[in-house]
């Protein structure tokens, strides 16, 4: 085989973005963003997501093809700010991507309690049993080689993407614009709430901009994997097509977002898909197709969390091996094995996740507590792409529009997560402490000494991470 056909293809890359990204998030997200927002703001909320992550995938893509030597993600923090930068940013990617698999496998444990309700609420002791079996079988399948696992990650891309298809046609053929537009803006449900007639529990979701900033979060977990392509680029066929890779990815995500979130409302009014369980599109599609609409959505949520899970696994062993080749991580987690997979890292990996599942037993809201503190930490990593994309095209570049795709992709990121995510930073920063002396070490066994700035950067971290615990045992910040 020659070198050019050797590595991850074009469709291989698309993979990984959209199989990375279509996990839990999806199937949720109808009920999530009912429960907080009208339709009107719920579209208003795409419209302005939709700019940041296409801000976010445009540098992704300009960086890619301008600066195709930097491999990974975190190489855009390093390059443009420094190692202790580069650290952060993969740290808090590393963080970000096996927190995300906490929330994998609460939603599929949940959704075999659909067939099996002793699986019911998602983390009882057969959930973690059935969990560490599947976690493990991923780990050893991406051990024994990550090529071949990105090739069946794309197979699994196309089934979950046909299978949302077909909600979508349902949802479409049975759309109803009287039912969609009946109470567009949410004055309607304010108004009965101020009056009193929604029950003592019910609370007023506020104005336009209260409502589009509260879809945020909920919104920038689903694209979680957005930069999948970017991480992998090093194993890529072609670095030139991993921007386009991600373009076209976000493209087809938001078409698919957007339908399955927006087009139920015009089956059933917003209010009561907020008061459907969880999730919301399980029993939509019940609904729309007795008698077979729930299994099928059911399979088609394992199907699509197995996926992003194998994605996920992927790609924070892909990410510290890296690190591990620029001295930011001991050179034991980027060790490859036979198959070329970083086998340390990997099992690492696992063996978090599986700390993690034994303390889901003990969690009384751990999908969102975790999606939540995933979608906080691989901000940290957005945001530096988007600085070293304003820097670059500002220093070397000298391209003013690049420089705007960059300002509005760092705004977007910073005002989402500050506006109702400031407490789940505050306490990623607890998740910095361990790996602050992890990279001390790394730096000391390749001959460097830490800086005063790195020292006085790490200090600041690790202050804020020991005041979110303070701030948990207040009872300020909850868990």
């Amino acid at each position: 085989m020659s070198e050019k056909a050797k590595g991850i293809g074009l469709f291989g890359l698309i993979g990984m973005v959209i199989s990375s990204c279509i996990g839990s998030g999806v199937f949720a997200i109808t009920g999530q963003l009912a429960g907080v927002a009208s339709p009107g703001a719920v579209l208003v909320a795409w419209a302005v997501v939709g700019i940041g992550f296409a801000a976010l995938a445009l540098s992704l893509n300009n960086l890619g093809a301008k600066k195709p030597e930097l491999k990974g993600i975190f190489q855009y923090a390093e390059e443009g700010f420094g190692p202790l930068a580069g650290f952060v940013s993969g740290w808090g990617y590393w963080l970000s991507a096996w927190l995300g698999n906490i929330a994998f496998a609460t939603m599929m444990m949940s959704t075999l309690g659909y067939f099996f309700p002793t699986f019911l609420p998602g983390n009882t002791l057969p959930c973690v049993i059935v969990a560490s079996l599947f976690m493990w079988a991923l780990t050893f399948l991406v051990i024994r080689g990550v090529e071949s696992a990105s090739f069946l990650n794309a197979i699994v891309m196309v089934a979950k993407v046909a299978s949302l298809g077909i909600f979508l046609v349902f949802a479409i053929f049975m759309f109803n614009a009287g039912i969609f537009t009946a109470d567009f803006w949410g004055n309607v449900y304010n108004n009965a709430v101020a009056a009193g007639e929604m029950g003592a529990d019910a609370a007023s979701m506020g104005g336009l901009f209260e409502q589009v900033m509260n879809c945020m979060i909920i919104m920038m977990w689903v694209f979680i994997g957005i930069e999948g392509a970017a991480v992998m680029s090093s194993r890529a066929r072609n670095k030139h097509e991993v921007g386009k890779a991600t373009v076209i990815g976000l493209t087809c995500l938001l078409l698919i977002y957007i339908g399955c979130s927006v087009l139920p409302y015009g089956y059933m009014s917003y209010t009561e898909i907020a008061q459907l369980d969880y999730p919301a599109m399980l029993y939509v599609f019940d609904s729309m197709a007795p008698g077979w609409g729930g299994a099928f959505i059911s399979i088609a949520i394992i199907v699509g969390v197995a996926g992003a899970w194998l994605s996920f696994t992927m790609l924070p062993a892909e990410t510290t091996s890296e690190m591990a080749e620029r001295h930011l991580l001991p050179e034991s987690w980027g060790k490859l094995n036979s198959k070329g997979a970083p086998q340390m890292s990997l099992l690492l990996v696992g063996a978090c996740i599986q700390v993690f599942l034994i303390v889901l037993m003990f969690s009384e809201d751990a999908y969102n507590f975790a999606f939540s503190m995933c979608t906080v930490s691989i901000v940290i990593t957005w945001a530096f792409i988007a600085l070293y994309q304003i820097k670059f095209s500002a220093k070397e570049d000298k391209n003013a529009a690049q420089i705007a795709i960059g300002v509005i992709a760092l705004a977007f990121q910073v005002v989402g997560v500050l506006y109702n995510g400031w407490s789940f930073l505050l306490l990623t920063c607890v998740g910095y402490i361990p790996g602050f002396f992890v990279y001390a070490k790394a730096r000391k066994d390749r001959g460097y000494a830490l800086t005063n700035g790195e020292k006085v950067g790490m200090g600041v971290v690790s202050a804020l991470g020991i005041a979110a615990l303070v701030l948990v045992g207040m009872g300020v910040i909850g868990i």
